[in-house]
């Protein structure tokens, strides 16, 4: 069996007795190189000054050895919080509005993707599996390639793909599609996010479509499809039934004082649509005035990425947006939002799950959002409560059986959150029972093992398109996007 060897911008190292931090991506990935053989390597999450980066950190932790490298402060300012996350996740969260582009920021991304390849060079066998994870490294495969790079080498993309009208408004985007060329399989979280970067290569004669999955370029074949991404179905259950015996979830159902508790759990973050949700849950209140002083939401928002100027506001207006509800309709005995800016463990989360009757997951835009999933898996058979899904969310995809509105239309989902409270127990199993079937079939041990699966398969020898039109690029014409890319002047969009 090859080697695995898992690439991502940061790394799950275990702590000082080994244990691993807890996560479904963490699990899954873990157990596949335990039972391979295998390397994962990433940023520390540490910079240095510029001529401070020094070898690699290397730890082993049973059949895994871990590689860290550390980052300049250079590099992270223009790699991590300029490129990755002032331009990439805007434009894949259909935000134009909030990306800016820069050429120093669009250089610096591609030159901290050389440095990791040049960090994974050393350490690559001749049969290794490689699996790139995520918009961070984009271009990684590209780089390895022009290093001699032979393997077969993967790449899964957790967040959106866009549609070409907003993806083909980024200066560099070219250069990115040409750079997803170089891998061997391409993984997408939904058919839709699929067919959105199968029609930005059409529209750019990037490559020609054999058939739904396979696309040939410059003489070789590279296969996109969606692999739905899981939690670990059968543990998480496990873990609700086990949180809801805790002292932690005896006071907190104390604190309700019988009132029905509904959750919200989302890193503070614009693509979350959380002022949206506080507005419908006001909206709710307001139009069903009986149901004041019965429900009360619980907002649970981790800080996220405050080093970037609009988290940093998003997290006060958020803030203040719960203050002002809180405000207005509270009352000496009751308070309609519990708004915490803070992280909680998984048992605590999945105590929390199991105890509320709604829970809102309402992404304005969302990859897949496992925090819908892990609500499902956490709910009692007997008693389960009700999912309420953006059918923007990758999920909505999947779990077809939630009640799905749509996050922009607040007075739509306020009607949506009493339809919800007031769901027959019938109806809510038959829901519940439907979804928790989808999640045991697709576990993310099944997506990680469907993944393996097609990146190990014998590639394709010949790449003769069918009753295509669309011509292929030869490797000439495929590196100038990129060539044009880094020698273009300084530029400044939103």
């Amino acid at each position: 069996m090859a080697r695995l060897v898992v690439v991502s911008n940061r790394v799950p190292i275990p702590d000082k007795s080994g244990t691993a931090p807890a996560g479904g991506l963490a699990v899954a990935l873990q157990s596949a190189l335990e039972a391979r053989g295998g390397l994962w390597l990433g940023w520390s999450g540490r910079s240095c000054a510029d001529d401070a980066v020094g070898p690699l950190q290397m730890q082993k932790e049973g059949n895994i050895e871990y590689a860290l490298t550390d980052l300049t402060e250079r590099d992270v300012e223009e790699y991590y919080q300029g490129f990755a996350n002032r331009v990439l996740w805007p434009i894949c969260h259909y935000r134009l509005d909030l990306a800016e582009y820069g050429r120093r920021e669009m250089a610096g991304y591609f030159r901290v993707n050389r440095f990791f390849a040049s960090r994974l060079l050393p350490l690559i066998e001749p049969d290794d599996l490689i699996w790139i994870h995520d918009y961070h490294l984009i271009p990684l495969a590209a780089e390895l390639r022009r290093q001699g790079v032979t393997n077969r080498i993967g790449f899964f993309l957790h967040i959106p793909w866009p549609a070409p009208d907003v993806f083909h408004a980024m200066p560099v985007h070219e250069a990115l599609l040409t750079s997803l060329t170089a891998y061997d399989v391409l993984g997408f979280q939904t058919e839709h996010d699929r067919e959105n970067f199968a029609d930005c290569l059409s529209r750019r004669d990037l490559a020609a479509r054999l058939d739904a999955s396979r696309f040939a370029t410059d003489g070789r074949v590279f296969t996109a499809r969606p692999y739905p991404i899981g939690i670990e179905t059968e543990e998480f259950a496990a873990l609700a039934k086990r949180a809801a015996q805790t002292a932690l979830h005896k006071r907190m159902l104390q604190s309700l004082d019988g009132k029905q508790l509904i959750i919200g759990v989302d890193r503070l973050d614009y693509s979350k649509g959380i002022t949206q949700r506080i507005d419908a849950f006001e909206s709710f209140l307001t139009r069903h005035s009986d149901s004041q002083r019965k429900v009360t939401l619980l907002q649970i928002t981790p800080k996220s990425r405050s080093e970037v100027p609009e988290y940093e506001a998003m997290q006060r207006a958020v803030a203040e947006q719960a203050g002002r509800v809180n405000g207005a309709l509270g009352t000496v005995d009751w308070v309609p939002i519990r708004y915490i800016n803070r992280s909680l463990r998984r048992p605590a989360l999945a105590g929390l799950y199991r105890m509320a009757k709604l829970a809102l997951v309402t992404p304005l835009r969302d990859g897949m959002n496992l925090v819908a999933k892990e609500f499902v898996a956490a709910q009692r058979e007997e008693d389960p409560g009700v999912l309420l899904l953006s059918r923007f969310a990758g999920a909505a995809q999947e779990l077809k059986e939630a009640v799905l509105v749509n996050p922009y239309d607040v007075e739509g989902t306020a009607e949506a959150i009493a339809r919800s409270l007031a769901m027959p127990l019938e109806e809510r199993r038959e829901r519940w029972s439907a979804m928790m079937t989808t999640l045991r079939a697709n576990d993310v041990f099944t997506w990680c093992d469907t993944f393996l699966e097609d990146l190990a398969a014998k590639p394709v020898q010949k790449a003769r398109p069918a009753s295509v039109s669309t011509p292929v690029r030869t490797s000439e014409a495929r590196t100038q996007p990129l060539r044009k890319a880094m020698s273009t002047p300084v530029a400044r969009w939103s």
